[in-house]
């Protein structure tokens, strides 16, 4: 069993709730850059895939910088709303207007103009996203000290950030982007993208204050912080803290992990659209039952997450929904490709199938999410005791960066890929060349499978099980006793 010690206090329901409610706004924003950034550049403004790619790519340079700053700031940061509220507060408004604008430049504009527009609102959003998200993610490990409790409080985190992510999509295809006569696919309409833009911000500035107000009775029990040093922000001190959690084998693991995991999911988001549109031929109608498939899913990986962590160390319950969801995402590209065991497209029975392997890789892909992010708070404690200072924005911003550079570098990958495969632009549904659908299918499905391969010996080598969390804790605990 888990070490619960008697200073060890558990999360109330309403402070865990308010949590997960903030974990929206990164399901919208993540469902905006996923499915419908690199497809409105492309196909409705008519921007080369490389290019937008390489927009999306410098968007990831700039969070290269400031994921870790915002780290760092919020460790430091000293108010009487605590390190992490401010931040997060001050986030919500200038993230809504970003994505406002993203979709909504001027119309008959080149297309370096709109590639030039995709930079500077695809940076902002992700700026506001990162200086959010960071303190979010370090908010909840400083909130909760109990082994188990953590894994509860990100298990409603990831309630909510699944809903946000699928729910967003299904409401989109469902009012916005429907099939009409105009319209091959209803995705190709230029007027609903405006409409999806305000209805990301809405949804974004309300999750992120009901966030704020649900968690800010918790300040008076955070930890109190003490940093050896008194340090103005500075390039040499951000490097000092970067190289010394680096240092960390656990946390160089998980990462690194961590990285190649979002790469393979962020090949296969970004072609997403593609194949469902011209690989299985789906029409919105058709599209709009994958969120709810993967929000069925979601009681049960919620549930799932917390039960196999009480009887699995974290790492191996990690390497077993990992696997699961590698194998549900591709057999049904592998068996298209290679076998003529599937149905044909357009039919009730594809359908099915589909949507039975995207509820099995639902049931695992937010619990290990869950459980990723219970690991990086139990490295937070590590490193506490072994630097004397807590610096769980730190900690958490190398896992928010990870999340976007191998996003970012999937839709570079994916865009350069499109140009690579001849992909036309603005391409009517079912008027692409067969060879060029193959080609797509091969890169979303065999190739991103061989990545996920290495990703199992990366959480191999993780080394804090259940024991030695216990025992960090013991020290940490007589520490602060100790300290007064």
């Amino acid at each position: 069993m888990a070490n619960t010690t008697p200073e060890a206090r558990l999360l109330p329901f309403t402070s865990k709730l308010g949590f997960g409610v903030g974990q929206l706004a990164e399901g919208i924003t993540l469902t905006v850059f996923n499915t419908f950034v690199l497809f409105y550049f492309n196909q409705i403004l008519g921007v080369p895939g490389t290019l937008t790619g390489i927009a999306l790519g410098i968007a990831l340079f700039c969070d290269a910088i400031t994921d870790p700053l915002a780290g760092s700031i919020s460790d430091r940061l000293q108010t009487r709303w605590g390190r992490r509220h401010p931040l997060m507060a001050g986030a919500a408004i200038p993230m809504g207007l970003s994505i406002v604008a993203l979709f909504n430049p001027p119309a008959g504009m080149s297309e370096y103009f709109y590639f030039g527009w995709l930079v500077v609102f695809a940076v902002l959003t992700r700026l506001c996203l990162t200086l959010y998200h960071i303190p979010h993610l370090a908010l909840g490990a400083e909130m909760a000290q109990d082994y188990l409790d953590r894994t509860r409080v990100y298990s409603y985190s990831q309630l909510f950030g699944t809903l946000g992510q699928w729910g967003f999509g299904f409401l989109m295809l469902t009012f916005v982007f429907p099939t009409t006569a105009e319209f091959s696919h209803g995705m190709l309409n230029a007027d609903g993208y405006p409409v999806l833009s305000m209805v990301a911000a809405l949804g974004i500035a309300v999750s992120i204050s009901l966030c704020v107000w649900g968690t800010k009775k918790e300040i008076p029990y955070l930890p109190e912080v003490r940093f050896k040093m008194a340090e103005r922000l500075h390039p040499r001190r951000l490097f000092r803290e970067l190289k010394t959690a680096f240092t960390n084998h656990s946390y160089r693991m998980l990462v690194c992990g961590l990285f190649c995991a979002i790469i393979l999911l962020g090949v296969e988001m970004a072609f997403m659209v593609y194949m469902y549109i011209h690989f299985w031929g789906m029409e919105t109608e058709q599209m709009r039952w994958i969120g709810p498939a993967a929000l069925a899913a979601l009681p049960f990986s919620v549930v799932l997450a917390p039960v196999l962590t009480r009887y699995l160390d974290k790492r191996y319950a990690l390497i077993m929904l990992s696997t699961v969801i590698i194998t549900c995402n591709n057999i049904m590209i592998c068996l298209r490709l290679f076998t003529d065991w599937t149905p044909d497209n357009g039919t009730p029975e594809l359908l099915m199938l589909l949507l039975t392997f995207l509820f099995l890789a639902g049931c695992c892909s937010p619990a290990v999410l869950i459980t990723v992010n219970a690991m990086f708070a139990d490295v937070a404690d590590e490193q506490e005791l072994i630097t004397g200072e807590r610096q769980e924005g730190v900690i958490f911003s190398a896992r928010s960066f990870a999340f976007k550079a191998g996003a970012s570098l999937a839709s570079v990958f994916a865009g350069i890929t499109l140009d690579l495969i001849e992909f036309p632009r603005g391409a009517p549904a079912g008027e692409v060349a067969a060879d060029v659908v193959f080609r797509l299918g091969l890169v979303a499905g065999p190739i991103t499978s061989v990545i996920g391969l290495g990703i199992l010996l990366f959480y191999l080598s993780y080394r804090l099980d259940r024991q030695r969390v216990a025992e960090i804790q013991v020290e940490l605990n007589a520490r602060r006793q100790a300290s007064g």
